[in-house]
């Protein structure tokens, strides 16, 4: 905990300008307000990034946009498909008024949010490198974007704190097998699914949910599944690390089965 504080002091220290890089589908679980807390002190400017905007509606990304944007400039971006990158790019330019040298740029969040791949994405080529594996960024790094921007790609610094399985879960950082709660985290799952689009977790596990709630949606997947225990009963723990599993992969943010 201290090293990773000394960190992020280290690269808000050094940087002209700071990213916050947050997941789309979980904004306000992939923000900290400790960290944005320390970059206003520093009186450095901050860019909340929104990262894996293909993952979620326009809708939710503009209520976001909004709610966010009173904090700080916020940007959507996909780092998959290279949307918003320019934009990016541009609010650096305009935010960081750096003269006669390259604009250092610290990069800021959670494991698993794609701070490299943003990195990636703005310098149109894979100069960060990216892994779905949580924590593949082992040092810091600087990486160079084009003209006058250099990017100070860090590991995960942001670490999570022993009650945060759920976020651990949905963001891919533990395995289903190596959470403690799978059950507790697939509910968190289908409460987000049904909440922002409930047909593409009818479609895909071809259920029909009306008005049950997170529980007995899991139990109609382990009866589709047919997880069946002795005398019939659903195995929860079994739909649960399916769910998680389909999650992780992304098969359920496409419906593709």
């Amino acid at each position: 905990m201290t090293s990773y504080k000394i960190m992020v002091k280290d690269v808000i220290k050094q940087a002209d300008i700071l990213l916050e890089i947050i997941d789309a589908r979980f904004p306000e679980e992939t923000r900290n307000h400790e960290v944005e807390r320390d970059v206003a002190r520093s009186k450095k400017p901050l860019i909340i990034v929104i990262n894996k905007c293909d993952l979620v509606s326009r809708e939710i990304l503009e209520e976001t946009k909004s709610r966010l944007s009173k904090i700080a400039p916020t940007v959507f971006v996909s780092s998959k498909d290279g949307f918003g990158k320019t934009m990016l790019r541009h609010m650096i330019l305009e935010n960081a008024s750096i003269k006669g040298r390259d604009i250092l740029v610290g990069t800021l969040g959670y494991p698993n949010t794609g701070k490299s791949s943003v990195i990636n994405a703005v310098s149109g080529r894979h100069s960060a490198p990216t892994s779905p594996i949580s924590g593949h960024t082992k040092g810091v790094q600087i990486v160079k974007a084009g003209s006058r921007i250099k990017f100070i790609d860090t590991p995960g610094v942001i670490p999570f704190g022993e009650n945060d399985q759920y976020i651990q879960g949905i963001l891919g950082v533990k395995s289903a097998s190596h959470l403690e709660d799978p059950i507790g985290v697939a509910l968190k799952i289908i409460e987000k699914m049904c909440a922002g689009n409930k047909t593409i977790i009818e479609s895909f596990y071809k259920i029909t949910i009306e008005g049950q709630d997170s529980y007995d949606v899991l139990t109609l997947i382990g009866k589709q599944c047919n997880f069946l225990q002795k005398k019939g009963e659903v195995d929860e723990s079994r739909a649960a690390m399916k769910i998680i599993d389909d999650w992780q992969k992304g098969a359920l943010m496409n419906g593709s089965p």
